[in-house]
């Protein structure tokens, strides 16, 4: 156990739902009827959204917008919010951009990310909020875009995905 400067250990407990059981069969139900149940909570969110914390805020086809409220137990060592958390956010943005396109019998999956670190998230930043839209959608290959902007809309991260749809 390790504590803190001020002797006290802070503790997280996370819940979640058996994953089988609130995934997506994409031969019964299109990207975007998908996500906007889990918007719903017809669906239970995946168990990364619990660990990490962010929910979806919008959906509609071709476009997502996802957020998340920072906290220490985002922080790396520099007691700013690990670039991990942002990369994860945009990552699931633009996915879910990307997959509220596909129809019943398609799915998708990231093949590669770039990302840019505008300026430093810390607690009290408050809520941060990614949209991400679709740049190019083919039958084998589609592109995103996100961009992460704090509550006084300043850019915080963007990037750039590349989804492979099967």
């Amino acid at each position: 156990m390790t504590l803190n400067k001020d002797n006290t250990e802070r503790t997280r407990t996370i819940s979640w739902e058996d994953p089988k059981i609130s995934v997506r069969d994409a031969n019964a139900v299109s990207g975007l009827d998908y996500l906007k149940a889990i918007k719903a909570g017809k669906i239970s969110p995946p168990p990364i959204a619990r660990l990490v914390g962010y929910r979806i805020v919008d959906v509609e086809n071709g476009a997502a917008v996802f957020e998340i409220a920072p906290g220490e137990h985002h922080y790396n060592p520099f007691s700013t919010v690990h670039g991990g958390i942002l990369s994860t956010l945009l990552d699931t943005t633009m996915t879910a951009a990307v997959l509220s396109t596909l129809p019943i019998g398609k799915s998708c999956s990231t093949l590669e990310m770039k990302v840019n670190f505008v300026r430093p998230v810390t607690g009290k930043t408050g809520r941060i909020c990614c949209r991400a839209g679709i740049i190019h959608s083919g039958s084998r290959i589609a592109t995103a875009s996100g961009k992460i902007f704090d509550d006084n809309e300043r850019l915080v991260a963007h990037g750039i995905s590349t989804c492979m749809i099967f």
